[in-house]
């Protein structure tokens, strides 16, 4: 069973979402402040984190690089902030998925099935490329270069990996979503651009 965090300070968004993921059949825990909700992460087996922007405590973009220091766990960003701007900002400091108020916990569950369907999928175990400069290791999610660990998000694992398989193949930025994320993703081109940066 995959287990979800969610760092929400709106108890009535948390309660509804979190009903709706335990129908799901995931174990879920909710906390209403970014301090509470590090100390979870680090007690629990998180596979997921649904962290709310505005928090009362300390603010969720802190939260976010907390724990994507201690962490790859995919991070879905909430807030009412939707400009470009603040979607590259919170896909640049860590998040995985930015989505943004009001949200159909419908929607959420859907995405969260997906994402889970999508870390399922993978078939080989290691990769091994350029002399085992890089190493790709599907089960771990980890990726070293020239023997060193390489610190990657989720999503950015899973473009490195699709561009690994198709080694030497020239992909457009909508071949590489469809491939990495599967048709449903609805997040913003641009923040593949991000990803594909960051990896370079």
């Amino acid at each position: 069973m995959n287990n979800i965090l969610i760092i929400e300070d709106e108890k009535s968004v948390s309660d509804v979402v979190k009903a709706y993921l335990e129908k799901e059949g995931y174990g879920v825990y909710s906390t209403e402040n970014g301090l509470d909700g590090i100390e979870l992460f680090r007690k629990e087996k998180i596979d997921l984190v649904i962290l709310d922007l505005m928090l009362p405590d300390i603010d969720g973009e802190e939260v976010c690089k907390i724990l994507r220091k201690i962490s790859d766990v995919y991070i879905f960003m909430l807030t009412a902030k939707s400009t470009l701007s603040d979607k590259i900002e919170g896909l640049n400091i860590g998040a995985d998925e930015y989505l943004t108020k009001p949200l159909s916990p419908r929607e959420l569950t859907a995405r969260v099935n997906a994402l889970f369907r999508r870390v399922g999928g993978s078939k080989e175990n290691i990769l091994y490329f350029n002399n085992n400069k890089l190493i790709i290791d599907i089960d771990k999610r980890s990726v070293k270069l020239n023997g060193q660990e390489a610190n990657l998000t989720p999503n950015e694992f899973d473009i490195l990996y699709v561009l690994a398989l198709n080694k030497g193949k020239v992909f457009t930025r909508e071949a590489i979503i469809e491939r990495a994320f599967g048709i449903d993703f609805d997040g913003s081109d641009r923040s593949i651009d991000v990803h594909i940066k960051n990896l370079r």
